[in-house]
């Protein structure tokens, strides 16, 4: 996003709008609805307290942990659990744990949010008197258009949101203002209504109503969104989100207040089975432009969230915690990325959440769990972010987190009993994490056995290799990449990989290396000759949007070099050479393979071997870095972790 953008303006806070608040706003679809469901017998006590608690999880969920506290936690204006983590590693290595947790049950979320907010939309079609008869909640007309729209969603993304980005703002603008206006318009007519803001009635409900505490599990629906908003901070800038929120806050309560009016004007006995609270609002002269403003409105949202699955994976990759797949970037904006492997596993998963539970009231039993967890999550790193970043005093900070862990723990055991509706998301959840812990604790068992020696030492040795004419010929120009940010610096397996079993004896060694920029299209790179036509040290400098064609990346560098008279490729073999044909150039690509030479105990094994299983399913070292196979080789290297000793061998002789 434009720096000018994130600094607060009309425009920052209409693109806030847009990219920041489409999940929490779309709430009111189906929050009032699920309350009126679970709390039974529906009353003055049970709509007071309601929207009681209502308001008060927004204020001191969303406003107080989120607005005013998280949103301090910007790592260089970028928000999220990763980037969280990034600022309070150092504190705990533990800390990754909460990290991978609170990241694999957000993006579990990103399965069950664009399914139950469609859904929603849709359903209201069943109060248009010509169409009640064909969309009834859960038929198979309305699974055929929800399933339509989600596969529209989904196939759009790989071109991004360039195009439609710019109207998402205006819409939810729209939107909200709608919001404002249906609530008013039952707020005119009971205005009693307002003293539902007061704390008492929704601690009276949680006391004395027979589902009291138990209704939490519908109030935290109203927040779900909170963890999101963080989450794409880096988009539009803290202070947009902040003064935003006020509006976005305001019409949101205007809207559950008017809704909780309606329901206290009915007569005592109406039945409020199948009646969502929301489109009833809705004057039937407006009914479908509120429908299809309803729809655009959850669309958008669903595209916040699925955008933001796409930053939580490409922040996973670049922290190694999640195996090197191809990511894709369809415009100039930094956070407008494409990750298509991702981007079809959630298709296919929302797909299969609509078909399972076919209705948005049943989607709702089974929602909130992985939310309340990542929240929890987030709460125990930001605890480390007061502490230790902020350096604020003890007692503050305890005050803070007893607030943040009384309100979150008491949603967490109300959504846990929702965990035998929602065993369908374990699996897909449990995967999710699962591969983060694994990719993470194989890197660091590999970095164990990352070892970097100097360079200058084996200039001579590779000299001489070159120079013997004893070895038969390798290449001509041989090239390793290397990981060693130390100009100077080189890996051992490299020099191992040169020197060993066969020697690779070449004219002139070339060690490349990539450093990635934050600026999107930096394409520098620095030549330092070590040894004059012997040893060349190319370091490229990429911005986050450049592919590593590493293939075409190191051509250029060496027409440049030819150009400027630094360097002659011409063969050196004599028949060859004679018609100045250019020499050959061949690069080596080292990938270990887990070595049979190991004695594990069972919890490392089982990470390695789960790691390699893993890695068969990336993208091949070759493929990610651009490199040509014909001139690429790859070199299997054994990781041995811990060799096989003490073998009971004994030698007998033959009489």
């Amino acid at each position: 996003m434009n720096s000018h953008l994130k600094k607060l303006s009309a425009a920052g806070m209409l693109i806030t709008l847009g990219i920041i608040f489409g999940d929490i706003g779309t709430s009111p679809l189906y929050v009032f609805q699920t309350l009126l469901i679970e709390g039974g017998k529906v009353n003055a006590d049970l709509v007071l307290g309601s929207i009681s608690c209502i308001f008060w999880t927004l204020t001191l969920q969303t406003t107080f942990k989120y607005i005013i506290i998280t949103l301090q936690a910007d790592n260089r204006g970028e928000g999220g659990i990763f980037s969280l983590y990034a600022l309070v590693r150092r504190y705990g290595k533990w800390l990754a744990i909460p990290a991978i947790i609170g990241a694999g049950t957000l993006l579990a979320d990103g399965i069950i949010t664009p399914p139950i907010s469609v859904t929603s939309a849709i359903e209201g079609l069943n109060l248009v008197p010509a169409f009640a008869k064909e969309i009834v909640p859960g038929n198979n007309l309305v699974l055929i258009i929800v399933i339509s729209i989600m596969i529209i969603l989904f196939f759009f993304q790989q071109f991004g949101t360039k195009v439609v980005g710019s109207s998402f703002g205006p819409v939810m603008l729209i939107w909200f203002s709608m919001l404002s206006i249906l609530g008013l318009m039952q707020l005119v007519h009971y205005p009693e209504i307002f003293k539902a803001l007061n704390p008492y009635y929704g601690a009276r409900l949680l006391i004395y109503h027979p589902n009291g505490f138990w209704l939490l599990g519908a109030v935290f629906l109203c927040t779900t969104g909170a963890e999101a908003l963080y989450s794409d901070l880096g988009h539009c800038g803290r202070k947009n989100i902040q003064v935003t929120w006020i509006f976005v806050k305001t019409t949101l309560m205007l809207n559950y207040l008017g809704q909780g009016a309606w329901v206290l004007m009915q007569p005592a006995n109406k039945n409020f089975a199948g009646v969502n609270p929301f489109f009833e609002i809705v004057p039937h002269f407006f009914l479908i432009p509120s429908i299809g403003i309803a729809t655009l409105a959850t669309i958008i949202a669903s595209q916040a969230l699925i955008s933001g699955s796409f930053t939580l994976i490409s922040e996973a990759i670049s922290m190694n915690f999640w195996p090197r797949i191809t990511v894709k970037y369809p415009s100039n904006i930094r956070g407008q990325i494409y990750i298509p492997s991702i981007n079809w596993i959630l298709c296919v998963g929302c797909i299969a959440v609509s078909l399972y539970f076919r209705t948005s009231a049943a989607m709702t039993n089974a929602y909130g769990f992985s939310i309340t967890i990542a929240m929890l999550m987030t709460t125990i790193l930001m605890y480390y972010f007061m502490r230790y970043v902020k350096h604020w005093p003890v007692w503050l900070v305890t005050i803070i987190l007893c607030v943040f862990l009384t309100v979150e723990f008491s949603f967490f055991v109300t959504n846990a009993v929702k965990i035998l509706k929602r065993l369908f998301f374990l699996v897909f959840e449990f995967g999710l994490i699962f591969t983060m812990y694994i990719w993470f604790r194989a890197r660091k068992i590999n970095n164990r056995f990352l070892n970097f020696i100097d360079l200058k030492e084996q200039i001579p040795l590779l000299k001489a290799l070159s120079a013997d004419q004893g070895v038969s010929k390798y290449a001509t120009h041989l090239i390793y990449l290397t990981k060693a940010n130390n100009s100077k610096q080189i890996e051992q397996k490299i020099m191992y990989s040169i020197l060993s079993r066969k020697p690779k004896r070449a004219d002139v060694y070339w060690f490349v290396h990539i450093e990635r920029t934050d600026e999107p299209y930096t394409m520098e790179y620095t030549v330092d000759e070590m040894e004059n036509d012997k040893v060349i040290r190319v370091e490229f400098r990429l911005g986050f949007r450049i592919q590593t064609r590493i293939n075409l990346l190191f051509r250029k560098v060496v027409e440049d070099m030819v150009s400027r008279k630094e360097l002659d490729i011409t063969s050196k073999y004599e028949s060859l050479g004679h018609f100045n044909l250019a020499a050959d150039f061949q690069f080596v690509i080292m990938e270990k393979f887990l070595s049979y030479n190991n004695e594990f105990n069972l919890r490392e094994g089982f990470i390695l071997n789960s790691y390699f299983a893993i890695k068969k399913l990336a993208q091949s070292e070759a493929k990610a870095f651009g490199l040509d196979t014909s001139e690429t080789r790859i070199e299997k290297i054994p990781l041995i972790v811990k060799p096989v000793t003490n073998i009971l061998l004994k030698r007998v002789e033959i009489h």
